[in-house]
């Protein structure tokens, strides 16, 4: 029995070593691992404590017994692992949200985020993971709330500081714009809107000082000044608005003085240089009715002095029955306007009176065409026509034209002179036959006297064995001729016979 003892003595002994080396394990694990977990984990706002070092026994003492199972410890492990898990995801949103200035933006938030990591870190100072792990939870979701709003901050932080650009608060805009940058870096708005308020108090004084200008009415170097505001800050509304505005103020002016100059050449008289100066008005400011209305003003008035100028010369060459002048001086005026009655009417009567002047004029320049009969009957219509005109002319006016009165009472002598018969003494040889064409065959004779009135007349003298003989004699119209010899002189030679 004594020797069983033992052997069942040193079963329970060997299990007791056992017992006392995972013991040893874990109390090494406690003494050197732990206290490193901790310290990665443990937030860097909350100061460290100094604490003894945690020595497990390698026996329990027979008053205590065993201190934790196994199986105690494995969930104290994991526990603590949930709590170091949640501190290691504060620990990164806090470092996000560090980097971003949430103090600037939402103290009041993080600082109960981060009083909340604190709680964590007492319960896990006292080994109350669980505790510990919510606390950190609670934490990490406060914090990761905060970087939800991120976004919606930076819009406002923008949004204020373009509303501080518009208030001209250069101060307010450079701090929510900076701000803004730290939550967006990468934000072009918020580049911009630094960027715009770093320059807003210089380009407001040029506006300023642009402003004060226009109103001195000194318009160019108000213009550099609004266009060099827009350089500066090309989104800056008012600043684009004035370089418009006062482009198109600049524009009027011009334009005013040159409508200006255009109404001085006109009343100076000068009117095409008048429509030139209300052509370049019309380049600095297109469809402009007031400048169309001149040019069309001045070019009517161009044309009724014109018409008025061409009016006068007409009737001058009326006066003067230089009717060929005044046909051509009334076609230029209905080329100018084709509706003007004094115009078609004047036209009409210098017409008439050119017909008229010009057929007394033939007939009295070339008088021996009264010879023909035709010819004659004309003339006398014509100088009818004549007449009849220089008595209108007399009962309407009390006068008549010296050329037209002339060339009556020439053209009256003419046809008078063409119905008295003159004298003409023909002489031949009593052998050769005599005819005058449109008179009379006179046959042969010594001498015979004709009465022929003035005109262009042919004698042809005819003799058998001799040549003819045909001459052509006028009679009146200023010649001396009172005699004329028709006689065939030149003998043939005679024609054999067979």
């Amino acid at each position: 029995m004594q020797g069983g003892k033992t052997a069942n003595g040193d079963k329970i002994s060997g299990w007791v070593w056992v017992a006392l080396a995972v013991l040893m394990l874990l109390a090494l694990a406690v003494v050197f691992v732990l206290p490193r977990l901790v310290q990665e984990y443990e937030l860097p706002l909350v100061p460290r404590t100094e604490s003894a070092p945690i020595v497990a026994s390698t026996t329990p003492s027979a008053s205590e017994g065993p201190r934790i199972s196994p199986f105690d410890e494995a969930q104290r492990s994991r526990q603590r692992r949930e709590a170091q898990d949640a501190l290691a995801s504060l620990l990164e949103r806090q470092q996000a949200l560090d980097d971003v200035a949430v103090t600037q933006w939402a103290q009041s938030d993080y600082e109960a985020a981060v009083a909340a990591a604190r709680r964590g870190d007492e319960f896990y100072r006292n080994t109350e993971f669980v505790q510990a792990a919510q606390a950190y939870q609670e934490s990490d979701l406060a914090l990761s709330r905060l970087q939800e709003r991120a976004p919606q901050v930076l819009d406002d932080l923008i949004s204020d500081g373009e509303a501080a650009i518009v208030d001209q608060n250069s101060a307010l805009a450079l701090e929510r714009f900076t701000l803004a940058l730290r939550l967006g870096p990468d934000s072009a708005r918020a580049q911009q809107g630094l960027a715009r308020a770093q320059t807003l108090d210089e380009v407001e004084n040029l506006i300023a000082r642009g402003e004060n200008l226009q109103q001195e009415g000194d318009l160019q170097v108000a213009q550099q000044q609004f266009e060099q505001a827009a350089a500066l800050d090309g989104a800056h509304e008012r600043a684009a608005a004035l370089v418009t505005q006062n482009r198109q103020m600049i524009a009027d002016a011009t334009y005013t003085n040159v409508m200006s100059e255009g109404f001085a050449l006109l009343q100076q008289g000068q009117a095409d240089e008048a429509i030139a100066a209300f052509q370049r008005a019309q380049r600095i400011k297109p469809g402009s009715d007031e400048a169309t209305e001149a040019i069309s003003q001045t070019r009517e008035e161009i044309t009724l002095a014109r018409i008025a100028d061409l009016q006068a010369q007409a009737e001058a060459f009326e006066t003067n029955e230089e009717w060929e002048q005044a046909v051509t001086a009334y076609d230029a005026v209905l080329a100018l306007d084709s509706n003007l009655v004094f115009a078609l009417e004047g036209k009409d009567y210098s017409a008439r009176r050119l017909q008229l002047d010009r057929l007394l004029a033939v007939n009295i320049d070339q008088p021996m065409r009264l010879s023909d009969q035709a010819a004659y009957n004309e003339a006398q219509e014509v100088y009818r026509i004549g007449r009849d005109l220089e008595a209108d002319l007399l009962a309407e006016q009390g006068q008549v034209g010296e050329r037209l009165a002339q060339q009556l009472d020439a053209m009256e002598e003419l046809l008078q002179q063409m119905q008295i018969p003159l004298e003409v003494t023909l002489r031949s040889d009593n052998a050769t036959q005599i005819t005058v064409y449109q008179v009379a065959e006179l046959g042969t004779f010594s001498e015979t006297t004709l009465m022929l009135t003035p005109g262009r007349y042919v004698a042809v003298g005819t003799r058998p064995g001799y040549r003819d003989v045909r001459e052509e004699f006028v009679v009146g119209f200023g010649n001396d001729l009172n005699s004329l010899t028709i006689r065939c002189n030149e003998e043939v030679a005679a024609v054999n016979r067979p």
